[in-house]
């Protein structure tokens, strides 16, 4: 158990005895090697590092512990551990007078190991390197669990303490005092004789001071660029308890967000450049289950045509990108999730994926997109346009079909924004095994949402004919217009863009592909190699471009040209979905 401050000096300058849970180091000890032993007691089970204990023994030293910046030591223990050990460092003047330095370390909830692979833990004298075999825990522990060693209740907001008792409203403990309403969401425990804050109660209502004296990486940093360019015009930097971030955040985005309304029958649907609910769930996302043991702060940047949140720490052990909508929900910080969901912001069966994927289709957009790294996740909300005729189309469904699953959703906005679909690429976009997409597909070919094309492996997915009625979608394949001086005497010669288009690959086997080009246009390679052909013939090309030659949607057109320029064959001139123009990379 990790000594706290209380434990670790009294008020009679009696120090504790080296043991288990406290380290006593001589005042020339390097900040290094300070590090080092630092990050052996987190191995080992957190406790107190003292430094400069060997003076007490000298009276009348001139030196003593005061000398030792805490910024070096915490400096040090940063660099050695990878910014994933957060300690407290305090100078602490004995009645003699003399200063020693006291470093209190917590119990790592996972190993940490050196920059060079090796692991070391205190085994009550010495520090000892660790096999792999005996590094791995037993359990991650609740980094926002524990409690801090000099925090009391006056790190506390009584201002955000009622701002969480008013979301709580629902809560069973709404109605108690303040101190028996922080203790049923478990954010006050007893220790030390005393009832003290977790980490969680300072991240949902500390002070300023707490917070950045405990927590100072729960900062979330707020950018809004005016183009898409990295260059960004506005910065706001944010150390709030999350009830309060959350508010200015909204007021932050909101402030530079638009919405487009969408009649629908006597209703009017408004669809955001960015839905508020959205957001709400990505940020709250974010804030609840990110790595606090990494110094790094959340950073959201609002772009014209997207909502990307950057997030310290991966996801959390087996989720992916391609799994997120499946995998059982995992809890990095359980203490704090399970008070944001008592006090009703979360969903405690963890379906705030499924609620953000849910609305940006129903709103006619494509999905979240996730990007993973080693020590970071990035969630980016597209939001170039919309397709207008899905939004009525979903609406008017819903009362014919009383709901719309997830999993229609997710094959219904595939097929609107490429035409047509593998069952192997819409089991992908389902996230399930191939195996197990047949009776979602039985089921909307019987409702006569999507129909087949093709045999054996060659089978294709598409919207079925009333479905394309619906989203403008059946009208005849306009011929491909000529472009200035492309057309040969008598229009009998083909242009380069014509032959492209001839001569394209077919993104789907033959049969599939001959069905949708019948109904459909041309498919999803054909659009490709026009796109290049009308930036290399016309100096540049835009969307309306591709709408008008190719007969596709908006989002359709946006993302041939958004995966062009993600392969570096064109570059992105201007702003917007309708205003930007593409021009060829230079080699």
């Amino acid at each position: 158990m990790t000594l706290d401050a209380t434990d670790a000096i009294s008020p009679l300058g009696v120090l504790p005895p080296a043991g288990p849970t406290c380290i006593h180091l001589p005042l020339n000890v390097s900040p290094q090697d300070l590090a080092r032993y630092a990050v052996g007691l987190a191995n080992a089970r957190g406790g107190t590092v003292l430094v400069g204990v060997d003076i007490l023994d000298r009276p009348g030293a001139e030196r003593d512990a005061g000398e030792l910046h805490p910024l070096m030591v915490t400096h040090a223990i940063f660099e050695l551990s990878g910014g994933r050990l957060t300690v407290n460092v305090q100078h602490h003047r004995l009645p003699g007078g003399a200063r020693v330095l006291a470093v209190f370390v917590p119990h790592a909830p996972y190993v940490l190991a050196a920059p060079d692979g090796s692991v070391i833990a205190w085994d009550g004298a010495h520090l000892v390197p660790v096999a792999p075999s005996e590094a791995e825990p037993v359990a991650d522990q609740d980094f926002t669990a524990t409690v801090p060693p000099d925090a009391s209740l006056a790190d506390l907001d009584p201002a955000e303490v009622a701002r969480l008792r008013g979301l709580g409203r629902r809560a069973s403990a709404s109605n108690l005092p303040d101190l028996d309403f922080l203790r049923e969401l478990g954010l006050l425990v007893p220790s030390g004789g005393a009832l003290r804050p977790t980490l969680a109660a300072i991240l949902l209502a500390g002070t300023p001071a707490a917070l950045r004296a405990h927590v100072p990486q729960a900062e979330v940093c707020f950018y809004h660029h005016q183009t898409a360019d990295v260059e960004f015009q506005f910065r706001e930097d944010l150390l709030r308890p999350i009830p309060s971030l959350l508010t200015r955040l909204a007021e932050l985005i909101q402030a530079r967000n638009r919405f487009t309304p969408v009649q629908v029958g006597l209703f009017r649907v408004e669809v955001w450049d960015q839905d508020e609910v959205v957001y709400r769930e990505a940020l709250l996302n974010a804030l609840t289950h990110r790595d606090y043991m990494l110094r790094d702060a959340v950073h959201v940047h609002h772009y014209p045509d997207r909502l990307e949140i950057m997030n310290p720490g991966g996801l959390p052990g087996g989720i992916t990108p391609g799994n997120i909508l499946r995998h059982q929900p995992k809890r990095r910080n359980p203490l704090l999730a399970e008070s944001l969901a008592r006090l009703g912001l979360v969903e405690r069966a963890g379906v705030g994926v499924d609620k953000m994927y849910s609305l940006m289709l129903r709103h006619g957009k494509e999905p979240p997109e996730y990007t993973t790294y080693p020590d970071s996740v990035t969630l980016a909300l597209h939001s170039p346009g919309f397709d207008a005729e899905f939004v009525r189309f979903v609406a008017r469904k819903q009362e014919d079909m009383q709901t719309l699953s997830l999993d229609v959703l997710i094959v219904l906005s595939l097929l609107a924004r490429e035409g047509e679909a593998t069952r192997a690429a819409l089991a992908r976009a389902l996230q399930l095994a191939e195996d197990r997409t047949p009776r979602l597909l039985r089921g909307m070919e019987e409702h006569g949402l999507i129909v087949r094309a093709g045999v054996g492996r060659g089978i294709a997915y598409l919207l079925s004919e009333e479905v394309r009625c619906a989203l403008g979608r059946a009208v005849p394949t306009p011929p491909a217009p000529a472009l200035p001086g492309a057309a040969g005497a008598g229009g009998a010669e083909r242009s380069e863009l014509h032959e492209l288009a001839r001569t394209a690959p077919a993104a789907a086997p033959p049969r599939a592909a001959r069905v949708r080009r019948d109904v459909n246009g041309p498919s999803a390679a054909e659009v490709r190699a026009i796109a290049l052909a009308l930036a290399r013939e016309r100096g540049q090309v835009r969307n309306v471009d591709l709408r008008q030659v190719c007969g596709v949607s908006t989002q359709q057109a946006w993302r041939t040209l958004r995966r062009l320029v993600q392969e570096d064959l064109l570059r992105k001139l201007g702003t917007g979905t309708r205003d930007a123009a593409y021009e060829l990379r230079v080699r």
